[in-house]
């Protein structure tokens, strides 16, 4: 099959499939709607497996018979049909995971959450191939409702309604400052074809309208990645959605909101007119060293396993971040390789709390205090899964980690300790989790009136039946994303093919050149970086694993130091957990706040 054909077919298959299982679902048994569901993302896994070869270069297809100059383009090149591919590979291990996930009556409702998951899915393909900038939007917001209705599933909780109620509101907010952009863009030049717009804007100046339809623009991204002051909403939506929800939008929708940027910023306004590369490098290394650190220090204070592993996903987007802003072939490389790991050890990560909410109840670190003792196989993984967040080689973050550290240093050294630290706290935090609910090492915690943050205890469980004996497929599913997860970091191909897609990525002219069918279209373009361990890497990646088995040895024996409470850093560290108040209006004042610091910061050096 040609890329024209497998490009639509990435998009149609899951909507088909959604079609399909919501109108079945009111016949069929829920057996039968878990098949018809995994074989729709079965086949959407084979679809994007055979297109990514096609993406060597870039694949496009343009719809409705229409030349992309006047028409509808889908284009792909090796990072976004990668991206993809992981958007395919972590919606199968959903559906499989949830073969047995929920007590779901049969009936009307069997296929709703299925559906669901598979429109989430056409939204997230369809933004990552999409080369038209009003589809982005079009395909963002798709991939939006549907994570709101997934958020708030279980209608029978108030909880996961609130914290669907301030999902959507948020990043509705967003949008709308999103599409404003797109106005403001499209009024000064005319086109919404990402080549052509950026194209366009190289016959103008660089002015405040520029700078303001690019904040505007990146403002919904920023939501949906969930970088910091905009990131309020994620830890509060993952408390109380369903774990198989929480796989999706901590393992690949975060992601996709940095990989929008760097598209966006790459494809129309990295050339003139635009905004100058210096601005952007400044602003959005800023912006990923304080997500990266904030997101650090809130996940250290968690004691709730998905307000914690939601925290951790706030520090890597600040990393992911960086990566991007360095605005480098091998910058991007490193980040590529660093996602797609990070995706793929965070859902199992969350695969595996879902195994605890479903035996215990509970996502209470200290409640679970040592009552997971039996679950070995379970306490393993976890274990795998803290030290992948780490950095640990061989598994792939430690590779990507190692790739981004090394482009990072080389422009500013002590970004490297950006890096380091924020993998080793984070690591130390779920690696503390671990240490304490599976072998219950330590005593257990003392709660200290100043904890003011929602504990995990008295969760309802997901699995109405949890005297039953453990599904396989729950323990299936976490072992084999970790399984590939380390198979990023071993297997020289994988990381050799993201540091292509980073090359033609990096690559404006080549990606116009090709949608826009110019006659330099087939240009070799800039040769591939490196995508290998180093000596170095390896020692840096050795050394955040170190700090956080530190860490975590320490946390559990209480040989921290304790603060009082009038010390400066515990009330930095009270007030930065204030912050968090569940209150909608807090958290929209906060995203009015960022928006206007982003504008001023890359105003400033324009």
């Amino acid at each position: 099959m040609t890329e024209a054909t497998l490009l639509p077919l990435a998009v149609a298959i899951p909507l088909l499939g959604a079609a399909l299982l919501a109108v079945a679902g009111r016949t069929l048994p829920r057996t039968g709607c878990d098949i018809l569901a995994t074989a729709a993302a079965s086949t959407e896994v084979v679809c994007l497996a055979l297109l990514w070869p096609h993406s060597g270069d870039l694949a496009t297809a343009d719809l409705g018979g229409w030349p992309a100059r006047l028409g509808i383009v889908l284009a792909a090149d090796p990072v976004g049909a990668g991206l993809a591919l992981l958007v395919a590979v972590l919606v199968l291990a959903v559906v499989v995971y949830s073969w047995r996930y929920f007590d779901e009556p049969t009936g009307e409702h069997a296929g709703a959450f299925p559906a669901l998951i598979l429109l989430f899915e056409a939204g997230m393909v369809g933004f990552a191939l999409t080369g038209d900038l009003f589809n982005a939007f079009v395909f963002f917001e798709l991939m939006g409702a549907a994570a709101y209705a997934l958020t708030g599933y279980r209608i029978e909780d108030p909880r996961p309604l609130h914290g669907a109620l301030t999902f959507g509101i948020v990043t509705s907010f967003a949008a709308y400052c999103s599409l404003l952009g797109i106005g403001l863009l499209y009024a000064r030049t005319g086109e919404l074809n990402l080549a052509r717009l950026g194209a366009s804007l190289a016959s103008h100046r660089t002015d405040a309208l520029t700078v303001v339809a690019f904040t505007l623009i990146c403002t919904a991204l920023l939501v949906k990645a969930a970088a910091v002051p905009f990131h309020f909403w994620l830890p509060d939506a993952h408390a109380v959605a369903p774990t198989p929800v929480c796989m999706l939008m901590s393992g690949v929708m975060v992601e996709l909101g940095v990989y929008g940027i760097a598209r966006i910023y790459w494809t129309v306004f990295s050339g003139p007119g635009g905004i100058p590369h210096p601005a952007f490098r400044t602003a959005f290394t800023a912006l990923g060293v304080l997500t990266a650190l904030v997101g650090a220090l809130m996940c250290w204070q968690q004691r709730h396993l998905k307000r914690l592993l939601a925290f951790s996903t706030v520090s890597h987007v600040g990393l992911f971040l960086v990566g991007v802003a360095l605005l480098t072939p091998r910058g991007s490389a490193g980040t590529a390789v660093y996602v797609a790991a990070h995706g793929l050890v965070k859902a199992a990560l969350f695969a595996l709390t879902g195994i605890l909410l479903d035996r215990y109840g509970s996502v209470d670190e200290h409640g679970l205090h040592g009552k997971a003792r039996d679950l070995r196989l379970v306490g393993v993984l976890f274990v795998a899964g803290a030290l992948a967040l780490a950095g640990m080689p061989p598994f792939g973050t430690g590779l990507g980690k190692a790739l981004t550290e090394d482009a990072a240093a080389r422009w500013q050294p002590w970004l490297a300790a950006v890096f380091v630290a924020a993998s080793a706290v984070t690591g130390a935090a779920a690696l503390r989790a671990a240490l304490r609910i599976f072998l219950g090492i330590g005593p257990v915690p003392r709660s200290r009136p100043d904890q003011e943050e929602t504990t995990g205890e008295g969760e309802e469980p997901e699995i109405r039946s949890p005297q039953r004996d453990l599904p396989p497929a729950m323990t299936v599913v976490p072992a084999a994303l970790l399984t590939l997860a380390v198979v990023i970091g071993v297997l020289p191909a994988v990381a050799a093919a993201l540091a292509h897609g980073a090359a033609v990525f990096t690559d404006p002219a080549r990606y116009a050149a090709t949608v826009l069918a110019l006659p330099n279209a087939a240009d070799a373009g800039a040769p591939a970086p490196a995508a290998e361990w180093t000596a170095t890497g390896v020692l840096l990646g050795l050394l955040s694993t170190g700090i956080a088995v530190v860490l975590a040895t320490a946390a559990v024996h209480q040989r921290t130091p304790e603060l009082t409470t009038q010390h400066p850093v515990a009330r930095a560290v009270r007030t930065l957990r204030r912050l968090h108040s569940g209150r909608i209006g807090d958290y929209v004042a906060w995203l009015a706040l960022g928006i206007a610091a982003l504008c001023i910061a890359i105003a400033a050096q324009t």
